[in-house]
């Protein structure tokens, strides 16, 4: 069996979707399904910092639209959030530092309710990971797996949330992260009893080199019958 690479795109169901959100606006999106079976969980994937480079694209949750549907049968919907442009196209309205996001992350739990999508479960990503905390404690979702996460737009109302509700919330944090490492989320995320921290030796904000480890993370709680993933396929 060839060996999977970083480029490597796998078997799946990929559909370009449109997200309508409550404010009116259309964003661009790509529901990946696992080809010729139904998934056992859904992965709604929020993307870092567009006004930095943040995008549905980005390498991390790119790799899971690629892989995760044909090796552990988890349905991946990705999207550019409001004003949000990528190789998928642009989505429509601006930039609204997570306020407004809120209609666009409502929005995709929206569309895979609508798919009768089993198990979702957020991943977010730096700014995504502050979509999660501030917008996704809602009754349709599992949990929520947050990768560097800056805790720079949610606040501690948020985090208050999610320990009330007693949802999974798994913080992936980088040993050298630029904004949040390990101790300093170790004694953030106190706030939240059911937290789980953690900390990967090495690794960077951006996950360059480490996105295997963290598909790894993810999986183990979303589908843990299909961890650990597959090296070849």
């Amino acid at each position: 069996m060839p060996e999977i690479r970083a480029n490597t795109v796998l078997p799946a169901d990929r559909r370009p979707v449109t997200l309508h959100t409550a404010d009116g606006l259309s964003l661009v999106g790509e529901l990946a399904l696992p080809l010729g079976r139904p998934p056992v969980a859904t992965v709604v994937c929020l993307h870092p910092l567009p006004t930095h480079g943040g995008f549905m694209d980005s390498h991390v949750l790119k790799k899971m639209a690629n892989r995760l549907p044909a090796l552990a049968d988890i349905a991946v919907l990705r999207f550019n959030t409001r004003g949000t442009t990528s190789p998928h196209g642009t989505s429509e309205g601006a930039f609204d530092s997570a306020e407004g996001e809120r209609y666009d992350v409502a929005a995709a739990l929206d569309l895979v309710e609508h798919e009768d999508l089993p198990q979702v479960w957020l991943v977010g990503w730096s700014f995504g990971t502050d979509l999660a905390l501030m917008h996704g404690c809602d009754p349709s979702v599992v949990g929520a797996v947050l990768l560097s996460p800056p805790l720079r737009f949610s606040q501690p109302e948020h985090l208050a949330a999610w320990a009330a509700s007693g949802k999974p919330l798994v913080a992936v944090v980088p040993e050298h992260d630029d904004y949040l490492r390990p101790d300093a989320a170790r004694e953030r995320f106190a706030a939240v009893p059911q937290a789980e921290v953690v900390a990967v030796e090495g690794a960077k904000h951006l996950w360059v080199g480490d996105a295997d480890r963290v598909l790894d993370e993810v999986v183990k709680r979303v589908n843990p019958a299909a961890y650990p993933l597959p090296k070849e396929y």
